[in-house]
Formats: C-alpha cells, sequence, structure tokens
C-alpha cells in the first residue's frame, strides 16, 4: 500500500539536517526506526539508560553547537528522556528527541508502554 515506511521519512529528514550521531536504546517501539538508521551512515551510539542519552545529546549540543539527537522507546523510556532534555532547556541549546509510541490503534487502552 505505502512505499516507504515513516522511519524512512525520519532518517531522510536527519539527513538533510546533517545529523551524524544519535543516542539512544533500541526497542520494541522504534524497530523500524532501528531498521532504517541501519541502513544509512548516521552513527547510533548506544546508552545503557535513556537518561544518558539525552545527557550526551545535550552536551554534544553545548559543545559543538549543533542539535543534539536522542531516541527513545515509548512509555518509560521516553519519561527517562526528562532530565537531559530539561538540562539542554535551561541552557538553550538544541536537542532532538525521538520517541516511539505504541500502535495508533492501542493508544487509550491502557496497553502495555502506552504513554
Amino acid at each position: 500500500m505505502f512505499d516507504r515506511t515513516a522511519g524512512s521519512h525520519v532518517v531522510e529528514l536527519l539527513k538533510q539536517w546533517n545529523i551524524e550521531h544519535i543516542y539512544g536504546m533500541p526497542g520494541d517501539s522504534i524497530n523500524e526506526l532501528m531498521e532504517e538508521l541501519r541502513k544509512v551512515d548516521i552513527r547510533f551510539i548506544q546508552i545503557r539508560h535513556e537518561e544518558t542519552g539525552a545527557l550526551a545529546a545535550s552536551a554534544y549540543s553545548k559543545l559543538t553547537g549543533r542539535i543534539g539527537v536522542c531516541l527513545s522507546i515509548a512509555g518509560p523510556g521516553a519519561i527517562h528522556l526528562q532530565n537531559g532534555l530539561y538540562d539542554a532547556k535551561k541552557d538553550k541549546t538544541p536537542v532532538l528527541a525521538i520517541v516511539g509510541q505504541v500502535t495508533s490503534s492501542s493508544v487509550g487502552t491502557d496497553t502495555f508502554q502506552e504513554l
């Protein structure tokens, strides 16, 4: 039905914005995006906790003046980004957080990891 996935559109935009790497943690709700990232030369730096990814993206942005990017699964993973994103906000430095979500048909049903 569709020629391209949402993940391929996101990756195309990241390439247009000259994003060189992303800090994040793979998981079910972002598998499609992870597959698309595997096909391009954007370096995925796997972290051990989502908060670390957001803080790393913030630090990268502060040190380089470029946008930092972090990636997380839905639900609790997304919540764990808050400290790093708040750090970037307070220092007025650009950070993009890409966050997964449950399938559209599951939204509003209190399904696992819905946020």
